[in-house]
């Protein structure tokens, strides 16, 4: 091969090697975090260098290891690393729960936040039901509330 044609397929690899390598990396705080939430936790007040050494520590514990959620550039949260790690929840709603009316969220007393993810009316109101949610197929959860014998696709945000 000529030296450009190496050169230049040398220069075309390099973002990929680097995704590749940013891929199997667990992401930083600043990744994982909003700069409200990197700032109320009190991180923004490390030095430079404790900042990295707690970078370096949450990488040599591997995402699955401390379970963190990861944000995504899109916008999106995964909290589990992968399908093995899923596992039934089960809590109550904190308060009052007045059904499914499409997009309806619900804080669970556990301290997570689902959303209800198809459409779709049910339900009526109940003070602080006890929930399941269950893992389903290909990534989806299935909620169901006590006392309303309903069930729904819910996902989890936050």
């Amino acid at each position: 091969m000529q030296p450009r044609v190496l050169v230049l397929a040398a220069l075309l690899a390099i973002p990929f090697a680097g995704s590749l390598f940013a891929q199997s990396q667990a992401p930083t705080l600043e990744e994982r975090m909003s700069q409200q939430e990197f700032t109320a936790s009190g991180l923004d007040k490390l030095s430079p260098e404790q900042l990295k050494y707690l970078n370096d520590w949450i990488q040599s514990k591997g995402v699955s290891e401390i379970g963190a959620p990861v944000r995504h550039r899109d916008g999106s949260t995964s909290f589990y690393a992968s399908d093995q790690d899923r596992e039934v929840v089960e809590s109550a709603i904190a308060g009052q729960f007045s059904g499914w009316h499409g997009t309806t969220r619900v804080t669970l007393e556990n301290g997570q936040v689902w959303q209800q993810v198809e459409s779709g009316s049910k339900g009526f109101p109940l003070k602080s039901p006890k929930v399941r949610v269950k893992p389903m197929s290909m990534g989806s959860w299935l909620m169901y509330v006590e006392g309303c014998n309903c069930d729904i696709r819910v996902k989890r945000v936050k």
